[in-house]
């Protein structure tokens, strides 16, 4: 079975050599998790795409000058999504949050119920009003650990703390979840 993370490597170095097909591929690979990322934290799926593809353009701009630096390529790409998203943020910052289409995002289910379908993205909505309430730090654990299942590791190398940290963190954003959806998913 081949190293997916050699394989990636292998990719990386192409790419920083000017091979677009490379960069094609890593964009291939990342974009559906960088997407989501940014679309759970400003909730607005059009926004998203735009600055999903910001990002890319930003990492592919600044990739001659990337650095492995023990920490996976992805953690690179969350940091530049981050940034793109808090320079959204600053720059519509009197905008209000829009979830209105929330579902279109992909449940990962089969066809479902017309009533299963609209309680699905009912609770999206929710989840993604609850999340938007969380401060930016904990918007992106949340985000990182439950929605794209990195690791407390992972999460950390993305984050650029420790591991500790990352997880109260975490337990704090759960508690302010809890208070702010209350009953809604018990």
């Amino acid at each position: 079975m081949p190293d997916t993370n050699q394989s990636e490597v292998s990719l990386i170095e192409s790419a920083k050599q000017g091979d677009i097909d490379a960069f094609g591929e890593l964009y291939t690979i990342h974009l559906d998790a960088i997407y989501r990322y940014i679309y759970y934290r400003i909730n607005n799926a059009q926004d998203a795409e735009d600055l999903t593809e910001h990002t890319f353009l930003k990492a592919y701009e600044a990739l001659p000058d990337y650095q492995q630096k023990g920490k996976p390529f992805s953690s690179w790409l969350y940091r530049i999504a981050h940034n793109v998203v808090v320079d959204y943020h600053r720059l519509n910052k009197d905008n209000i949050i829009s979830i209105e289409e929330t579902h279109d995002i992909e449940l990962g289910q089969k066809q479902t119920s017309t009533l299963q379908e609209i309680v699905n993205v009912e609770e999206v909505q929710t989840l993604a009003e609850g999340i938007s309430q969380l401060s930016s730090e904990q918007q992106q654990v949340i985000i990182l650990r439950f929605l794209e299942g990195f690791s407390h590791k992972e999460v950390s190398q993305i984050l650029d703390k420790n591991e500790g940290a990352c997880r109260m963190i975490q337990y704090r954003a759960l508690l302010t979840l809890q208070q702010i959806l209350g009953d809604y998913f018990k």
